[in-house]
């Protein structure tokens, strides 16, 4: 269109020039050569308009071009950013499984050590009546009279005095019976488990590790979702061994079963009693954070 009016108006400025020729006194070489110029002139505005619309045809390829590519990089910025919610998602869904598989791991590992120290506690008492005993034997090949050491034949202090062996012959050692017990319940085998630890405390229920014993019998249930036996066995630990190593997890573990059994109210009263009793410790930082993902205050006071 742009070209037809340049031509358009070269044309009439040509028959003007034409027209002037005939009427105007000026001379025909002048004429000619204004002709040839107006011609030159409209020979260049046709070639610029040309070189223009090439011009604006290339930019339009890289135009195209270029929005193309934006439209690819943006359909794939789709694709990824869907492929990683959907991994996030895997991940929030996967979450809590696996928290409470490895609290449970730890926890077992923190059971041997306390095991280990007791039974250091116990080695170090043995080794006090072995020396009681042959401070006793020097005494008596010195020709002194067979004095009874002090406290000889007692159970020495935390212990495990030795069961009645009943018919079918003595029971596993207190040290075996636990030492199975964590191992079948980080295996999986939650069955077997609970049977070990039951034994263990029906012959050693009066042992250091007594109330570690009852608390796993807790998550054993946890573990298989019953979690109605799980709050009983929880409760044990906290009404019978108030000074128990593992009354935190308890209280935490009792607060998350009763979560699990829709008492939330109950659930959250359990888990704030945590946050205040046992502050800097592992189980409030969990309770804090369950307490945080069911949108819930830390503290009664707070709540809305």
């Amino acid at each position: 269109m742009r070209m037809r009016n340049i031509a358009l108006f070269a044309g009439t400025m040509l028959l003007s020039a034409v027209a002037g020729s005939l009427v105007g006194p000026k001379p025909a070489l002048a004429v000619a050569r204004e002709i040839i110029e107006l011609q030159r002139d409209v020979t260049s505005l046709l070639q610029g308009q040309k070189d223009i619309q090439t011009q604006m045809t290339q930019d339009h390829t890289v135009q195209k071009t270029l929005i193309e590519q934006s439209s690819d990089s943006v359909n794939k910025l789709n694709t990824t950013m869907s492929s990683l919610q959907k991994s996030v998602q895997d991940v929030q869904a996967n979450s809590g499984t696996r928290l409470d598989t490895m609290s449970t791991q730890v926890q077992g590992l923190s059971d041997n050590l306390e095991e280990i120290k007791s039974r250091i506690g116990k080695l170090n008492q043995q080794l006090v009546d072995l020396q009681n005993s042959v401070q006793s034997i020097d005494a008596r090949l010195a020709g002194g009279s067979p004095t009874a050491t002090p406290g000889a034949g007692a159970p020495s202090p935390g212990s495990a005095a030795a069961p009645a062996v009943g018919p079918g012959g003595p029971p596993p050692s207190a040290d075996t019976l636990y030492s199975n017990g964590l191992r079948d319940l980080t295996g999986g085998k939650y069955d077997l488990a609970r049977s070990e630890f039951q034994d263990y405390l029906k012959y050693y229920g009066d042992t250091d590790l007594a109330s570690n014993a009852q608390y796993w019998l807790g998550e054993v249930s946890y573990a298989q979702k019953n979690y109605e036996q799980a709050v009983q066995e929880f409760d044990k630990v906290i009404s019978n061994y108030p000074k128990s190593f593992k009354l935190a997890t308890a209280h935490l573990k009792k607060g998350m079963a009763l979560i699990e059994l829709g008492q939330k109210n109950s659930g959250v009263r359990e888990l704030r009693e945590v946050v205040k009793r046992y502050p800097g410790t592992e189980e409030e930082r969990r309770a804090r954070a369950k307490l945080k993902d069911m949108g819930v205050a830390v503290s009664a006071s707070t709540a809305h």
